[in-house]
C-alpha cells in the first residue's frame, strides 16, 4: 500500500464529504437564486422526458442500492441468512439493471445537449462535466460486474463493505482493507467520491431540494380567509 492509495481511500473520502457538506451550505447561503436544476425543457423538449425519467430512476436505484448494500453490517445479512455469494448475485443483478437504465438516460441527455445548437448555447461547462463524470462513473460501475463475475464467493464485496463502514464510522485502516482490490473498483470509488466534490458547484445541488420536499408532506394546510 503506497502513499497515494492511503490518501485516496483513507483521507480523500473525508475531504470529499467536507466539501460536499460545507460547499452546499455556503452555496445555499450565498447563491440561493442559483439553487435549481436549470431545466432545459423550455429550450428543447425532445428526448428530455425519456432521458430524464430513465436517468432519475437509475440513479436513485443505484444510490439507495449502494447505501443499503455497503452500509448494512455484515452481521445483519448473516443473521437473516443471506449468504455472501447470494448478496453478491443480487447486487450484481440489481446494479446491472439500474446501471443500464441510468446509462441509457445519460446517453440520451448528453446526446440532446451536444446535438442541439440552441441547447449547446445554454449549456455550461459544469453541465457537461456533470454528465460526463456520471457517465464514466456508471460505466466503471458496470465494468465491476464483469470483474466480480470471476469470483462469486462475495469476498471482494465484503472488503468494499468493510471499507465503506470503516470510513463512515471514522475507524482507521480503511485504505488497507481494499489495498489488493481490482483497479476497476478503485477507479469507480474515486469517481463516486469525486461526485461529492463537484456536487456543490453544479446543478446537482437540486438533489437537496428533492429530499427536502418530503417535509412538505407534514406541513399544515394553508388557511385562506375571504375578505369580509
Amino acid at each position: 500500500m503506497n502513499t497515494w492509495h492511503q490518501f485516496l481511500f483513507g483521507i480523500y473520502p473525508y475531504i470529499a464529504l467536507t466539501v460536499f457538506l460545507l460547499g452546499s451550505l455556503v452555496r445555499f447561503e450565498r447563491e440561493q437564486y442559483s439553487w435549481k436544476s436549470d431545466s432545459s425543457q423550455l429550450v428543447v423538449k425532445s428526448q428530455l422526458r425519456l432521458g430524464s425519467m430513465l436517468f432519475h430512476i437509475g440513479i436513485l436505484g443505484l444510490f439507495f442500492g449502494h447505501l443499503v448494500g455497503l452500509l448494512t453490517p455484515v452481521s445483519v445479512w448473516d443473521t437473516v441468512g443471506v449468504t455472501h455469494s447470494l448478496k453478491q448475485i443480487v447486487a450484481m443483478t440489481a446494479g446491472g439493471v439500474m446501471g443500464f437504465v441510468c446509462l441509457t438516460g445519460l446517453v440520451i441527455l448528453l446526446y440532446r445537449r451536444l446535438t442541439s445548437d440552441r441547447l449547446s448555447a445554454n449549456t455550461t461547462w459544469r453541465d457537461k462535466l456533470v454528465l460526463l463524470w456520471l457517465l464514466v462513473t456508471v460505466v466503471l460501475g458496470l465494468a465491476t460486474i464483469y470483474v466480480s463475475s470471476s469470483h462469486m464467493d462475495g469476498e471482494e464485496m465484503l472488503k468494499l463493505m468493510q471499507w465503506a463502514q470503516h470510513v463512515v464510522t471514522f475507524r482507521g485502516g480503511a485504505a488497507a482493507i481494499i489495498a489488493d482490490a481490482s483497479w476497476v473498483f478503485k477507479a469507480h470509488l474515486f469517481m463516486g467520491m469525486s461526485l461529492f466534490v463537484i456536487f456543490p458547484f453544479t446543478r446537482l445541488v437540486h438533489v437537496w431540494s428533492g429530499f427536502g420536499a418530503v417535509g412538505y408532506l407534514g406541513r399544515a394546510w394553508q388557511l385562506v380567509r375571504p375578505r369580509v
